[in-house]
């Protein structure tokens, strides 16, 4: 069974409680109530790398409660300090403390994260232009103090996906890649683009490549700062490549044996593979399976 990173919080999320300031006070005042340690917007680790949670005390004077929520009937919150960096602003430990984590303590750091990172993107009103927003049912939205607006944490789509052709897939790099990683192509779904359009847009701009059948595999959210990534596959006729060089520095095609050195991590393996946290990792685990 596929088990992407990122997936798999224990966590209930507790909507009941978000328009019940009453309900929400109270799990503000449970003694058993937990807040997620971090370390500026990073998380804390234990040394099972699972996340570590402190009381609500912790919190700062200035801080503001985020109810995450409900794990064993327990609330468990995360602090906004306004004075955080914001999550696009990676740290260079966290892809290293990502790697120690199991997926499940991942996605709900994941959570955490793109929720405190959207709180410090929208401290002002995009209707009105001219209001402070403060925030709204349980750390979940944003109300503007001059007009009223609501604003609600927003989820970007992103494609990511493996185009095939005569038992080769097509892998890309990009310039800010450590030396030797490939990884699958992606980009993000435009406004009135279907998941399908977008794949096959994107596999064309970056590759030149026209590709049908269109196939959707997993999803996977991704915290840096708020996105949803959608793995595909896709069929191309013709494997010509016309790379555009602005978004790409290389891609090729590379055979089901070379995909598995490549995973497997073997000496002279055509490239080097994303790490297991991340979805294009996934989805070459499922072509190979899906191909054995």
């Amino acid at each position: 069974m596929l088990r992407p990173g990122f997936t798999g919080s224990p966590l209930d999320r507790a909507d009941t409680l978000r328009n019940d300031s009453d309900a929400f006070a109270a799990a503000c005042s449970d003694w058993r109530a937990r807040l997620l340690r971090l370390d500026g917007i990073d998380p804390v680790l234990d040394t099972d790398g699972r996340l570590s949670w402190g009381s609500l005390a912790e919190a700062g004077e200035d801080a503001e409660l985020l109810l995450l929520g409900l794990i064993d009937g327990r609330p468990h919150f995360a602090a906004l300090d306004y004075a955080m960096p914001e999550g696009a602003a990676r740290s260079p430990a966290i892809f290293g403390l990502l790697g120690m984590m199991p997926p499940e303590e991942a996605s709900t750091y994941a959570g955490a994260r793109s929720l405190i990172d959207w709180h410090l993107r929208h401290r002002f009103c995009a209707k009105c232009g001219n209001g402070d927003t403060v925030i709204h049912r349980a750390g979940w939205g944003r109300q503007c103090s001059r007009c009223g607006a609501e604003h609600f944490p927003r989820v970007d789509p992103v494609v990511i996906m493996l185009a095939e052709h005569d038992g080769k897939v097509l892998v890309g790099r990009q310039y800010r890649y450590p030396p030797g990683r490939y990884s699958a192509l992606a980009g993000f779904v435009e406004p009135g683009e279907s998941v399908e359009e977008a794949v096959a847009r994107e596999l064309y701009e970056e590759a030149g490549l026209k590709v049908r059948d269109v196939r959707y595999v997993i999803s996977q959210p991704w915290p840096f700062p708020s996105s949803l990534m959608m793995a595909c596959v896709a069929q191309a006729d013709d494997p010509t490549l016309t790379i555009d060089t602005t978004e790409l520095e290389d891609a090729i095609w590379v055979d089901r044996s070379g995909v598995a050195a490549s995973m497997a991590g073997e000496p002279g393996a055509p490239f080097l593979p994303p790490p297991p946290y991340a979805i294009a990792h996934t989805l070459f685990r499922w072509w190979l399976d899906r191909e054995a």
